[in-house]
């Protein structure tokens, strides 16, 4: 492993924005559906975007049908709503929306109208800001399966809700249960669904019985990671990639045994992104100076193909698009010098850099970047290799937004750190 480069002055701001990608014994409370709300078995859309990183856990959508011939006077809102302090992006399906966000030491999942933005029901419960030099809030994005919906909140408040209207099905406390520290920075993973597990990356990969609750499986204890699990085959085993604050680790998907774990620390325990898995490759990128790294699993061992300081993702993730990664190269404290890069997957040669975007986060969506800057501009440039090319922006939020955007139904999802959410309509 090479030697890592620390910025030892800068260190206190660094650390407190990496958390974002992003109890069981406490009291709750579910608010009653609103009458109006939409009809969660059938009166949505049909298109969904269920989880963190959508369908494909890639962050891309094939959505067309949308224009970037955009308006001067800017885009029209759709509606706009305060859900409180966080960094948890949506998740969307059956004309529901599901999202977290934190007030007066509460915390609360709301499922909204995806229409209109009413509430349909919220679960509040108590729970830390966690707001060490940064905003706070929950950071983890809630996933929906099937008639069910999972959230992970910041002190390790795992819940499976009945989607309809709110009713909790089973939780689960992620310190007691699993015997782990609060991390530093509270619990940020988004629950992952394979078959009938939901696995989590939470100081230990561990794996419970989504339809139940029950424990699966855990590994042994690590230091946090704030990004979440991602699944994949290889020689007919299915295997898990995480990436922790020690290690990018391998377990197998049905026992959670070890296969290899390749030492990747940062000098402030704060890895926070989500490996990304792609033709027998895994890429993982982590902020101070570290860089990214691509890996290849040999006879059961991570042998590193290349790594590089050139892509040194924050805490957004990269989006991997026709043998290019899309990312933010750069700390959140150094926000207006990060670069938007697009570099090579398979090499890691940079193909350009843009500067003025801060540091910002982004999906794609038919073939273009979908990018919202850290001060809430919207920005829509094509996906290319050959350099930027900006085709569309407009002002859609004030304050800081570290939180990825989502585009569905030719509206884009998108919210800032001090709670407020908005759904603006793109022209068709």
């Amino acid at each position: 492993m090479r030697k890592l480069r620390m910025i030892a002055s800068d260190w206190a701001v660094m650390v407190v924005t990496a958390l974002l990608i992003v109890a069981a014994s406490l009291p709750h409370t579910v608010t009653s559906a609103e009458t109006d709300s939409t009809d969660v078995n059938g009166r949505g859309s049909t298109s969904s975007w269920p989880n963190w990183m959508g369908k494909r856990h890639d962050g891309i959508s094939h959505e067309a049908g949308w224009s970037t011939d955009w308006p001067e006077m800017g885009l029209k809102g759709i509606w706009e709503r305060e859900i409180g302090i966080g960094f948890s992006s949506v998740s969307i399906a059956n004309g529901r929306l599901f999202s977290m966000g934190h007030e007066d030491g509460k915390e609360t999942v709301f499922c909204l109208d995806q229409g209109t933005g009413k509430t349909v029901w919220s679960h509040t419960y108590p729970s830390k800001l966690i707001d060490n030099l940064y905003e706070g809030g929950p950071g983890s994005t809630p996933t929906i399966d099937g008639d069910r919906v999972y959230s992970v909140g910041k002190e390790g408040q795992l819940i499976c809700f009945r989607a309809a209207d709110g009713k909790i099905i089973w939780q689960r406390d992620l310190q007691a249960d699993l015997e782990v520290p609060l991390p530093e920075w509270g619990f940020n993973g988004s629950p992952f669904i394979l078959d009938d597990q939901l696995i989590l990356e939470a100081g230990r990969v561990v794996s419970f019985n989504k339809i139940s609750g029950e424990l699966n499986w855990q590994t042994e204890k690590h230091t946090a990671g704030y990004g979440s699990a991602v699944s994949f085959d290889h020689q007919n085993a299915g295997l898990i990639a995480t990436l922790d604050s020690d290690a990018l680790r391998l377990v197998k998907a049905d026992d959670g045994a070890e296969i290899d774990a390749f030492p990747w620390k940062s000098p402030f325990r704060t890895n926070s992104t989500t490996p990304i898995v792609h033709e027998g490759t895994i890429f993982v990128s982590t902020g101070y100076q570290v860089g990214c790294g691509l890996f290849r699993l040999v006879d059961g061992k991570l042998e590193l193909v290349y790594d590089s300081r050139k892509m040194r993702n924050h805490f957004n993730n990269s989006i991997l698009y026709d043998g290019c990664l899309y990312g933010f190269d750069g700390n959140s404290n150094f926000g207006r010098v990060v670069n938007l890069t697009c570099m090579k997957h398979d090499t890691g040669e940079v193909m350009w850099t843009e500067s003025g975007l801060g540091c910002g986060s982004l999906m794609i969506a038919n073939g273009k970047l979908v990018i919202l800057s850290d001060d809430g501009r919207l920005v829509i440039a094509k996906a290319t290799s050959e350099g930027y090319d900006e085709v569309a922006s407009a002002s859609v939020l004030e304050g800081r937004c570290w939180t990825v955007p989502v585009l569905l139904d030719g509206c884009v999802y998108a919210r800032n750190a001090a709670g407020k959410l908005v759904a603006v309509q793109l022209p068709k």
